[in-house]
């Protein structure tokens, strides 16, 4: 399959590895962050951090759209759907997602009407079909699944569907890696580079992390040789004393973003001044609101919600995840009181969650033997 099968080649992956080992510099650490989550399943599921040298480590970045909801919106999204006459629509990954007294499927199993949903559309073909009801459309994501709320609230508004409306959760990309750049706590030499959002924004976003704090970024694709051969890239800029900004991923990525999509964002949200991270706290500018010419559209302004900050479980770590601290197993309850199953954060819920990579793809320990 073209586009696919040419970058799971085996070969051509060993070829790149041991590029990888001569361009490392002798006796120095490099720490690289893979700021999306689609690349640390991609990282385990295929074995590419196996083929890296011991001194080239990757650490997990705050790019799982689900991961960092907070608890309050969970237990928002639930006050919701528990009002009569509500049908609450969300993405299946959402279900699990703890809130402070239950998840999304507790609620559903007590009654509340609760239906998974593809893409916004089929929240919209929901209202339609269910004119008496009132149907909220949970939105998560960065911009990569934005636009698609964006263009199913347009659509709604030009339809004259009265009974639907969104309770936004869209983050941005751009200030929670400041954020991670200004942190003490963590060293990084480079980003491998989120491609599905740079598939929206484009690479040029990206250009403050070289100009201001001097790390090197590769927006990168999500088939093993695409992430070593961006972390080859990365090494070189390092080894030559550059840094700038590349694009592996040209094949999707164009450098301006999709104008399109881009258009139809700016007409429907708008930046809030502060929106909560799970784990990492309140950051600036880095939510997204439904604007105020949509008012009538946005589930906040339309039903009472708690709107109440809950505190994360204190045996959760994952905010040192998303932040790259520690790794999951280093988390005291990974893989023990915290599983796929029964989790209590939601690095283990979401698909693309670092611990549940590391849950599934069975790298359970610091030490491992690799064959």
């Amino acid at each position: 399959m073209r586009f696919v099968d040419e970058f799971r080649d085996p070969e051509l992956g060993r070829v790149l590895a041991a590029e990888i080992a001569e361009a490392v510099e002798p006796g120095r650490h490099v720490k690289l962050m893979e700021v999306c989550g689609g690349h640390t399943h991609s990282i385990y599921k295929y074995g590419v951090d196996d083929l890296l040298p011991e001194n080239v480590e990757l650490v997990h970045g705050p790019g799982c759209p689900v991961c960092v909801i907070p608890m309050g919106r969970v237990d928002d999204a639930i006050a919701l759907a528990h009002i009569d006459g509500v049908i609450l629509t969300c993405f299946g990954d959402m279900l699990r997602v703890p809130g402070s007294n239950g998840s999304l499927l507790d609620a559903k199993a007590e009654g509340a009407d609760i239906r998974i949903v593809y893409s916004p559309l089929d929240a919209l073909r929901i209202a339609k079909a269910n004119p008496e009801r009132e149907v909220i459309f949970f939105a998560i994501g960065f911009e990569t699944t934005a636009p698609s709320t964006a263009l199913t609230l347009l659509r709604a508004r030009a339809e004259g569907v009265q009974n639907f409306t969104c309770f936004c959760n869209h983050v941005t990309i751009v200030p929670p890696l400041r954020a991670l750049l200004e942190s003490p706590d963590l060293r990084l030499d480079g980003f491998v580079g989120p491609g599905h959002v740079a598939t929206v924004v484009g690479a040029r976003p990206f250009e403050f992390i070289p100009a201001d704090y001097g790390k090197p970024v590769v927006v990168s694709g999500f088939e093993p040789v695409d992430i070593l051969q961006s972390v080859l890239m990365i090494l070189r800029q390092l080894r030559e004393g550059t840094c700038s900004v590349e694009n592996q991923y040209k094949r999707v990525v164009p450098w301006e973003g999709n104008v399109a999509a881009l258009r139809a964002m700016g007409q429907v949200f708008a930046l809030r001044p502060h929106f909560e991270w799970r784990g990492l706290g309140f950051i600036s500018q880095s939510g997204l609101r439904i604007s105020d010419e949509f008012a009538e559209l946005d589930a906040e302004l339309r039903f009472a919600v708690p709107g109440v900050r809950v505190a994360d479980p204190k045996a959760c770590q994952c905010g040192e995840v998303l932040k790259g601290v520690i790794k999951p197993f280093e988390c005291k309850v990974f893989g023990s009181a915290c599983t796929p199953e029964r989790p209590i954060g939601t690095c283990m819920v979401s698909s693309e969650g670092a611990c549940a990579a590391y849950y599934n793809y069975g790298r359970f320990a610091r030490d491992r033997v690799v064959v």
